[in-house]
Parts: structure tokens; C-alpha cells; sequence
């Protein structure tokens, strides 16, 4: 995809604008006396600086942003020339009008800002580092590998298609298969990844291409026409495939490679396959997936894609497959029991280049090109801004988008809630991007529900959360070989940059105003249907009030979505996810959304497989709940309440069958009904790797030391140590009194206190401490809801959805967790 790097540009530069603004001002003051051509050339030394060239990206290997990379989309469409809006050919002319003005002795800098009706701003822009952002001419950011990857140049793009029917899930036989696995010692090895980092080495550094020098030739030279062996190949984009040995003709095992730096998580698969023949039935086994239980014992087929389908016939990816087959693999390493998947097809076409996918491929370089649409369309980057979240481990971008319409007065403003979204903390499972991407076409769209909501709301978006993970094709980790959903507490800022930046963002955001939600969008190989995991809240005020979201949800999308598959206990194991972290700092409605690699098993949809539209659907269903939750009709609402008490008794009275609980059934704790989430694609935490640990235990000392107590100030004279003495004495004394009646052994019984002054005072003590424990929070303050049930909204007006004000916690102080309800209509 990106061609060669170029080290010289043999064209006309202009001078760098910070080194020219450094030469005014240092000559200024009388600092620099030297003449200009004296000046070290900046353009040489440093990054050239070019004007209206959209030609080329600077970027490099990690430190040093010094390689040339070619655009990208030279051999695409090229989406900037077309989206360029007329208000950037109105910069272009002002900068000509305002020639004059760039020749005055008073301007300091050749950095000009201008606004969207085109005049000239005289300030420095933002630094580039900072914020890494599209514009109309400029390129994608070039994906930056490990240096032991070796990554192919060739652009692997595929096109999106529906299928015209739905796709039903295999009906298994009862008589499919099950090969003998033979490996290498009966087979001849057809392609095999030389160098693949395992757990006994960990990140150094990164490097656009991956690793220096030739690409080497891994899969086997034909050796003429007549020869029908499969080409294989997966140094690409999300590609993970590690071997394949050809057992028979038509039959190939398939090995995956599993999470770089690790010896686990196979479960993820993507590659392509070459030299195909038509109406022979090849059979595929893959001979080293983890996950003891998979829907591929359900029905699920893995999906295929056919290159001359797709230009012939517009043909994207579509379920194929026949004798599907999951079992254990007798033949495992001693160390862990491993699967397999078997399963057979026939090709359309002679000579295709076809590829399959666990599921369908969402990389990173299909986000930059959607997120390029977007800053270049005149319209959405009004009110979508892109930014820089922070760099991963690599030195790829984190994105972040903030989607709100500008506020009419600074009250509107601060009184706008927060939503949080993030998706792809696991690189493998893509359904939670084709989630996303159905969610930002609605919320960027000019529907007026989408409207009302960027009225209301500001969204904080993550895209994508592990870009590193999803470039190599890891399953669920990124290249610390850690999941990093079970490391949002971490304190390791430059080990797990992207959870680190993500929490410390929802922690300012907290700060500011209210989050409404949080939702983290993930994929499932062991339940079909698409469901939510969230966390039980105790308080009584807010009870069962975490589940009435999803269960709006369930009812916008019956055929999706199933509230019986949402599960809410939070396990000791998942402390360190990013629902149960967001949860315990103060956000009431924190969920992880879980959708299935398979299909529905419910309504018009049952046994059949989801498609992108269906996931892309549920993007906007979500949007859709949002507003149903938050109407100020509260009828929505307490319907949800009610349903779910009763739902809640006939659990009760279904486990606890034989003991009377009549009137007390909401005294039971939610957690000693509910099961837990062992069901889930859960990874256990294998703790840090080795070479983070002295770094974690040296971070943990200075923290340490400055949580500790300052010493008091010494006092400055006699006469202060004096007072401060005489102060300690009297307390003491006073000490002493008190417990002189306690001492008396009962016998001087007039100065005890009475049982009833000493539960007083006892409470009285509880609730100071509490207060000096909660800090910006009075202790006889009380959450208060609106009781005003008819107010509703005029007609053709938009509801005024205005926020609760409640104290917010200061910067660096950890207060103890309040849950504020969430809107002044919501709760009864």
C-alpha cells in the first residue's frame, strides 16, 4: 500500500515557519547577531515544509519523522481532491491577498489561521505533534509495524456487498469429518513465517514497512502450469497467518500466529489464498485454536471473499463452507489442549485470488479513510472534531472525536451531558468497528433525531482503542502481550498508553459535566445475538435503573438484541475492564456490548448470520434508546422500571422456590441472583510482563512517597513552640478525663455515658468523618429529582433537557463515589 520511502525532495521548499519565528524573535532581543545564512537549513536537517503539495506525508520509524511516505490514495479515488470545500479555496486566496502583509517586518510567524469566512488569523497554530489531524490536503498516516514484521507492499482493499438472502447457519450432520492431524513430519510445508516474536522477547520499536530489507517469497514457487498448489499469504493489514502444510491435493492445515510477544489467543483468523482451482473441493483445518467451546459448533461458517467475484459481479464477503467441524485436536504441545476447525469448499473461479476471515476485516487504515471522509466533508467537521487521543506503543494514532453542534450561550454548553464510546480494545474482534461506523454515519448524519442528539449530548468517541493489535492481526492484545482490558487501572502510562490517555480522559470529562453512558463495543465467539454486560448498583435509589437501557434496547432491535443474555454481576476478575473501572468512578450506566461473530437466534432473523448492515443497524438503534431513555416523558421509562421489578420476583421466587419472602424479596442482594459472566470471552490477567515489573514497582514507591503525610512547617520562635506545647497538654489532659469513667470498672456510675447519648454521639462521629472523607460533598446533601411529571415539552420545540448540578470532585483528590441520578425526568 505504501510505496518505497523516498530520503530527498528535489523541489522548491519554504523556509520552516518555527525556525523563521525563533530567527525574528531571538534577533528581537539581541540574542542572535548572526546573518541569516549562517542559519542551520531546517528542511535538510529536520522535516521539510511544503506548500500546497499534497503529494506527501512525513512520518517514520519511531524518534525520528524523518522517511517520506507516498499518499496512500494515489492509486485510490482520492477522496481529498473531490471533498475539497470552497471555504479552503477561500484560504488559499486569502493567503495571495494577504501576500503584503507577510513581508512586514512586524509579523513574527508565516503561521496563519483562517476562519471559515477565509480571513487571516495572525497566531501560531496548534503544534503538529499534538494533534494529528486530516485535512483537505493531507494524507493518511502510514500503519506502523514492529521491526520484525515483514509486511507486503500490495494494497489489500475489499468492497462492502449485503447479501441479497439471508444466510442461514450450517445444519450439521452428525457425519462431518474429523481429519487426522499429520503436521509437517506428513505433509510438505507451504508457507511459514521465519521470525514471529513470541513471549520471550517484548516491543523495542516500530518502523513504517516493518522490517528493513527484501521482502523474502514465503510461500512456494509453482512449478509450472499444471501446478495446483495454494499460494498463501498474510503480511498484511490484520493478516496472522503462520503456516500451512499441504497433507493431500486439496487438504492444507493451517496454523495461526498467535498474539505477538505471547504463546496465546488464536481464535482470530485472516489470510489469502492464490492459484485456486474451480469444482475441486479443498479442505482447510486450522490445528491450533484455543477456546474449548466455539459457535462453530452452532452453525457459524467462516467467511470468504473472491476477488473476480467482486469486480465481475460486485460480490463482497459472503458465508461458505460445508462439513464444518470444531473439535479438540488429540495431537496437542503437552502444555495447553488445542482445537480445530475443519471445513471444506469449492472455489468459483480458476486462478482467483480469494481470502477467508473469521469475521468480516475492519483495519486500521479502513478508519483513517473513513475518518478522511469525514474532516473533509464541509458539513460534519462543523461539529466533528478530530484529535489526537495519544500514540500507542508503536507511534500509532489514537483518534478521538468529539461530535457536539455548538452551543448558543456557555449555560447550553455546560449544561450538554456526556456519552462515551470506544471500540476495538480487542484488535480481533472487528464487529465492535462495524458497530461503530453505523453509529458515527448516524450521529453525523443530517437526520433530525441525529440533530437533537448532537443538541443534547457531547460524544467522546475511540474509534479504535488498539490500533497496534489490529495492524499485526493480534486477537486481544496489544503489543505489551497484555489484554488491555484488564489494565485500565494501570498506572504505566508509556507501557499502555491507549487505556492510560482513555481513563485519564473520562476522569477530566467527569470534572466537567455529567457522563450519561459508557459503552465499549466487543465481539463474542460463544454466544450468538448481540447483549450488554454492565454492573449491579446497590443503592437503593438507583436500583435495577443500570438495566433499563439495555432493555429499551432489546425492545428497538427484538431481532438482535437479547436481554437475557445481558448478564450485571461484577467478578473480582474483572476489576480492570473498562465498564467496571468507568463504573467505580462515578458513571452509573458503564456497559461493555457484546455481539456475536455467528448470528441471531431471535424473530425474523433466527439462524441466520449477521451481515455489516445488521451491525451497522444497531449503531443506530443505540442512538435511537438514547433518546428514548432520556425523554422527558417519562411513560418509556417507568414501563421499563416496572417490567424489570417483575422480572426480578419471578428470578427470586424461581431460585429461592422454598423460603417464604413475601415482603422481603428486595432486601436480596442482585449479586446472589445473578450468575456470573464465566460465559464471556474473558481473559485471565497474566500480570505484567517480566521487564515492566521494576518499572510498576518503582512508579508504586513514588507514589507512595507523595501520598504520605508533609511534615508540619517548624515553628519560627520560642514563643510559637510555646503555645503549640501548651495546646498538646491540654489535650492530653482533656484525654485523660474522658476515659477516667471507663477505667472506674462500672464504679462511678454517674459519669458513664448513657447507651442511648453514646449511639448519638458515635453516629455524630460517623457522619464527620464521612464528610472530611467526601470532599465537595455535604453529608446531609441529597440527590433530588424533579416531581414536576407533566412537564412536558412544547409542541415543535425541542425538549430543554436541563442538568442536574452537583459539586464536582477537584483534580487529584479521590473522592468516594457519588451516583447522581441522571436526569431530572428519569427516575421517579
Amino acid at each position: 500500500m505504501f510505496p518505497a520511502l523516498e530520503t530527498e525532495l528535489k523541489q522548491k521548499i519554504l523556509p520552516d515557519p518555527y525556525e523563521d519565528f525563533m530567527y525574528h524573535h531571538l534577533q528581537y532581543y539581541g540574542y542572535f547577531k548572526a546573518q541569516r545564512g549562517s542559519l542551520p537549513n531546517s528542511a535538510t536537517h529536520q522535516h521539510v515544509w511544503k506548500n500546497n503539495n499534497p503529494r506527501y506525508l512525513l512520518s517514520g520509524s519511531l524518534g525520528k519523522r524523518d522517511d517520506l511516505i507516498l499518499d496512500p490514495l494515489q492509486k485510490e479515488k482520492r477522496l481529498w481532491p473531490s471533498c475539497l470545500s470552497s471555504a479552503v479555496h477561500r484560504q488559499m486566496e486569502a493567503v495571495n491577498r494577504d501576500s503584503l502583509m507577510l513581508s512586514s517586518p512586524l509579523l513574527k510567524s508565516r503561521q496563519l489561521l483562517h476562519d471559515e469566512f477565509g480571513k487571516v488569523n495572525l497566531r501560531l497554530r496548534e503544534p503538529r505533534g499534538l494533534f494529528a489531524f486530516f485535512s483537505g490536503s493531507g494524507p493518511l498516516q502510514a500503519p506502523r509495524w514492529p521491526v520484525e514484521c515483514e509486511v507486503i507492499k500490495e494494497n489489500i482493499h475489499h468492497i462492502e456487498w449485503v447479501p441479497p438472502q439471508p444466510e442461514h447457519f450450517y445444519q450439521p450432520t452428525g457425519s462431518e469429518k474429523i481429519p487426522e492431524i499429520v503436521g509437517e513430519e506428513g505433509g510438505t510445508v507451504v508457507y511459514q513465517l521465519d521470525s514471529v516474536p513470541t513471549e520471550d522477547s517484548y516491543f523495542t520499536r516500530s518502523r513504517v514497512g516493518g522490517k528493513r530489507g527484501v521482502i523474502k517469497e514465503l510461500a512456494v514457487t509453482l512449478q509450472g502450469p499444471e501446478d495446483n498448489t495454494l499460494l498463501f499469504e498474510s503480511r498484511f493489514e490484520s493478516g496472522n497467518l503462520q503456516k500451512a502444510v499441504r497433507v493431500d491435493t486439496y487438504t492444507y492445515e493451517l496454523t495461526l500466529r498467535t498474539d505477538l510477544y505471547t504463546r496465546k489467543h488464536t481464535q482470530w483468523f485472516y489470510f489469502r489464498v492464490q492459484n485456486t482451482r474451480k469444482d475441486a473441493t479443498y479442505r482447510f483445518t486450522i490445528v491450533n485454536l484455543l477456546k474449548p467451546k466455539s459457535l462453530y459448533t452452532v452453525g457459524m461458517k467462516p467467511l470468504f471473499y473472491s476477488q473476480l467475484d467482486a469486480k465481475t459481479h460486485s460480490i463482497g464477503w459472503r458465508r461458505e463452507g460445508d462439513e464444518i467441524k470444531y473439535y479438540r485436536n488429540n495431537s496437542d504441545d503437552g502444555q495447553q489442549p488445542l482445537y480445530c476447525l475443519t471445513w471444506t469448499i469449492q472455489f468459483p473461479h480458476d486462478q482467483d485470488t480469494c481470502f477467508f476471515a473469521h469475521f468480516y476485516p475492519y483495519t486500521y487504515t479502513d478508519l483513517q479513510c473513513y475518518l478522511l471522509s469525514v474532516t473533509n466533508n464541509p458539513v460534519q467537521s462543523q461539529f466533528c472534531k478530530l484529535r489526537t487521543l495519544c500514540q500507542s506503543l508503536a507511534g500509532n494514532t489514537v483518534y478521538l472525536l468529539t461530535i457536539t453542534n455548538p452551543a448558543r450561550t456557555p449555560q447550553e454548553a455546560a449544561a450538554k451531558k456526556a456519552v462515551v464510546l470506544s471500540a476495538r480494545v480487542h484488535p480481533g474482534e472487528s464487529n465492535g468497528s462495524w458497530i461503530m461506523k453505523g453509529f458515527l454515519d448516524f450521529i453525523l448524519s443530517n437526520s433530525p433525531d441525529a440533530q437533537l442528539l448532537r443538541d443534547t449530548f457531547i460524544f467522546k468517541v475511540v474509534p479504535m482503542l488498539n490500533p497496534d493489535g489490529v495492524i499485526v492481526g493480534n486477537y486481544r492484545c496489544s503489543l505489551a502481550g497484555r489484554d488491555l482490558n484488564r489494565h485500565y487501572k494501570t498506572i504505566l502510562k508509556e507501557s499502555f498508553p491507549c487505556v492510560w490517555h482513555t481513563r485519564n480522559m473520562i476522569k477530566r470529562l467527569l470534572e466537567e459535566r455529567e457522563v450519561l453512558l459508557y459503552c465499549d463495543f466487543h465481539g463474542h465467539s460463544r454466544k450468538n445475538n448481540i447483549f450488554l454486560y454492565g454492573c449491579n448498583n446497590n443503592d437503593r435509589k438507583f436500583w435495577l435503573h443500570e438495566r433499563v437501557f439495555p432493555l429499551m434496547l432489546s425492545k428497538n432491535a427484538p431481532d438482535k438484541f437479547s436481554f437475557h443474555s445481558c448478564n450485571f454481576k461484577v467478578q473480582k476478575c474483572k476489576e480492570g475492564t473498562g465498564r467496571v473501572v468507568m463504573w467505580r468512578m462515578g458513571i452509573l450506566n458503564s456497559y461493555t456490548m457484546e455481539s456475536t461473530f455467528g448470528g441471531s437466534t431471535l424473530g425474523n432473523k433466527r439462524d441466520t448470520h449477521f451481515t455489516t448492515e445488521d451491525l451497522k443497524s444497531l449503531g443506530y438503534h443505540v442512538c435511537d434508546t438514547l433518546l428514548d431513555f432520556c425523554d422527558p416523558d417519562r411513560t418509556k421509562f417507568m414501563q421499563c422500571l416496572a417490567e424489570l421489578k417483575a422480572l426480578l420476583q419471578q428470578e427470586i421466587h424461581k431460585k429461592f422456590k422454598d423460603t417464604d419472602l413475601e415482603g422481603s424479596w428486595s432486601d436480596i442482594s442482585l449479586s446472589d441472583i445473578e450468575s456470573s459472566t464465566s460465559g464471556s470471552d474473558s481473559s485471565l490477567s497474566d500480570g505484567l510482563p517480566v521487564h515492566l515489573l521494576n518499572i510498576a514497582n518503582e512508579l508504586n514507591q513514588k507514589k507512595k512517597k507523595m501520598y504520605k503525610k508533609k511534615k508540619r512547617k517548624p515553628l519560627q520562635s520560642r514563643k510559637q513552640r510555646n503555645i503549640q506545647y501548651q495546646k498538646n497538654k491540654l489535650m492530653q489532659e482533656s484525654e485523660l478525663t474522658e476515659e477516667a469513667p471507663s477505667q472506674a470498672n462500672g464504679r462511678d456510675r454517674g459519669t458513664s455515658l448513657d447507651p442511648s447519648e453514646m449511639t448519638t454521639l458515635m453516629l455524630t462521629k460517623n457522619k464527620e468523618r464521612m464528610q472530611r472523607e467526601k470532599p465537595g460533598f455535604a453529608v446531609s446533601c441529597s440527590l433530588k429529582r424533579s416531581t414536576n411529571s407533566s412537564q412536558e415539552p412544547a409542541p415543535d420545540m425541542k425538549p430543554n433537557w436541563s442538568r442536574n448540578r452537583y459539586p464536582a470532585t477537584k483534580r487529584g483528590h479521590t473522592a468516594t463515589v457519588a451516583y447522581p441520578s441522571l436526569h431530572i425526568y428519569t427516575y421517579p
